[in-house]
């Protein structure tokens, strides 16, 4: 009798260690890192030609602020291609690597996660087959570079493919970028941009290999256009939309919740975390508007078990004014839910 007792507390002890050890494994997946991710803000300068060249610069205590404010993450645009040579081996600049370098570290200074990505590279969107062997070669340095780094570091490897990068093309480039990440990054979370601008409509096009655990699927979102980019430079034709409302009425709330849902299923359907890694309203917008809209998508991503990265900090978008270097908070407050 005592000898089948201690057989099944064997077998339990060893149940149990087993299952520690799988939800200890889990816990290092992308769901859990897409948590980590949380509340996050889009801080402009890097993607920009040359930095500074678009009136952002960015500093040390931007990050504290933000921190301070409540959010978890920040999101790096960055513009590779910009400061790397035009032939091959496709070098990035040194000096560049260490702007970028410590950028990251300040953000880690205030215990924030930090996604960094290509951003802006608009001769690999018009003429992806040119520019492949840059692009990949681009993903070959800079995942090399950080291999090192804590997982708290994140790579988005394009942001908003569109244009003539297909996503036909799109699902083969990313895949090859991946698969050099890899050689370096194996359990690195990677996020993964749908095509036609990471829109609700394109996120259906991703084909995710099942087998690669450590991938968050990115959506960026802006809608109703009208609303959200009124009066933007930008683009031709916006300032007829200016005056454009967003009271949040049952119609406008029902629009933006059918898209939420639709990106959820497919989420759902592939067992892959999603995060918002772009919403915002610009600044033609009055701000009672932006306020309503902000909330409810914020509110509507958070409900989904979303992550998410405002856009951004502080120029068109801006929830941060750099004039009298405060929080316009209103704004602040839609995003983080109180008052700050």
């Amino acid at each position: 009798m005592n000898s089948e007792k201690n057989k099944i507390c064997i077998f339990i002890i060893i149940f149990f260690l087993g299952l520690s050890n799988s939800l200890l494994l889990a816990s290092n997946n992308a769901f859990r890192q897409n948590q980590v991710l949380g509340k996050g803000m889009n801080i402009s300068d890097l993607e920009a030609p040359k930095l500074g060249q678009w009136g952002i610069v960015i500093h040390k205590y931007y990050f504290k602020i933000i921190k301070n404010a409540g959010f978890n993450s920040v999101r790096i645009p960055i513009r590779w291609e910009a400061h790397a040579m035009s032939s091959a081996p496709y070098t990035i600049n040194p000096k560049f690597f260490k702007t970028v370098d410590r950028v990251i570290k300040w953000a880690f200074d205030y215990k924030l996660a930090v996604v960094i990505n290509i951003h802006h590279y608009p001769a690999l969107q018009h003429n992806p087959a040119s520019q492949k062997e840059e692009f990949l070669s681009l993903w070959k340095q800079i995942s090399t570079h950080y291999k090192n780094y804590p997982d708290t570091l994140y790579f988005e490897i394009l942001n908003e493919p569109n244009s003539n990068l297909n996503p036909k093309i799109w699902n083969v480039y990313w895949k090859e970028a991946l698969k050099i990440i890899r050689q370096t990054n194996q359990d690195r979370t990677v996020i993964i941009d749908g095509p036609y601008w990471d829109s609700v409509w394109g996120i259906h096009l991703l084909k995710i290999p099942a087998q690669d655990k450590h991938i968050i699927v990115s959506l960026h979102y802006y809608s109703p256009m009208q609303f959200t980019h009124q009066g933007a430079s930008w683009i031709k034709g916006s300032n007829a939309w200016l005056g454009t409302t967003w009271t949040g009425t049952a119609k406008e709330k029902q629009a933006i919740i059918n898209d939420f849902n639709e990106v959820e299923s497919w989420a759902q359907k592939n067992n892959r975390p999603i995060y918002l890694g772009e919403f915002g309203s610009y600044s033609k917008s009055p701000m009672k508007y932006r306020v309503l809209w902000t909330t409810f998508v914020r509110k509507q991503a958070e409900k989904r078990h979303w992550s998410w990265s405002y856009w951004e900090f502080c120029s068109g978008f801006g929830a941060w004014n750099p004039e009298t270097k405060k929080w316009r908070r209103p704004l602040l407050k839609s995003l983080i839910g109180k008052a700050v």
